[in-house]
């Protein structure tokens, strides 16, 4: 008997890791969503290349999954974009002042980012990882303009424009939760 149960929470385990959540989308909406991550990323690096100011950073091909993919999710809102790329960053740019590039510095920089973020209620998750590009790149001050705050504002521009385009989706939500 006791056999069994252990069993029993062994499948359950793996089929909790195999069980997808996510509600399948349908074609049209899957390949706009592949679409706008396309275009959103293209013209921002187009916009860098062409301004000479960097737009880009990794964490915004992240953005680019929430923004297209689930639009209407809050992490995905303007205010969660540039709010948690903003605090994640500045925190990530003050502890690497202070503190070496160690595995505890950078743990604690990401779960002080993480806590920050849920505290201003601007959680956005590819902005948990913002804190690891700063301590690796050590990309100085100017950073927070660009490419964080200027980056963001053009992907959450290009999203709003692009979530005009047939089948339509209201961005930024108008859902207060």
């Amino acid at each position: 008997m006791r056999r069994e149960t252990r069993t029993n929470r062994k499948h359950t385990f793996l089929n909790g890791l195999l069980f997808r959540h996510q509600p399948g989308q349908p074609l049209s909406v899957v390949v706009k969503a592949g679409l706008g991550g396309l275009l959103a990323i293209g013209a921002v690096a187009w916009l860098s290349h062409v301004t000479g100011n960097p737009l880009l950073m990794a964490p915004f091909g992240a953005t680019c999954v929430l923004l297209f993919s689930v639009p209407n999710s809050p992490l995905s809102q303007p205010a969660n974009v540039i709010g948690g790329h903003l605090v994640s960053t500045a925190i990530g740019l003050l502890l690497h002042m202070m503190l070496p590039v160690e595995w505890w510095s950078l743990g604690l920089a990401v779960g002080l980012a993480i806590a920050a973020m849920a505290v201003l209620r601007v959680t956005h998750p590819p902005a948990g990882a913002d804190p690891l590009v700063v301590f690796f790149d050590n990309p100085g001050w100017v950073y927070l303009g660009f490419p964080v705050a200027f980056g963001g504002l053009a992907l959450i521009m290009i999203a709003w424009l692009f979530h005009r385009l047939p089948p339509s989706v209201v961005y930024p939500t108008t859902k207060q939760g």
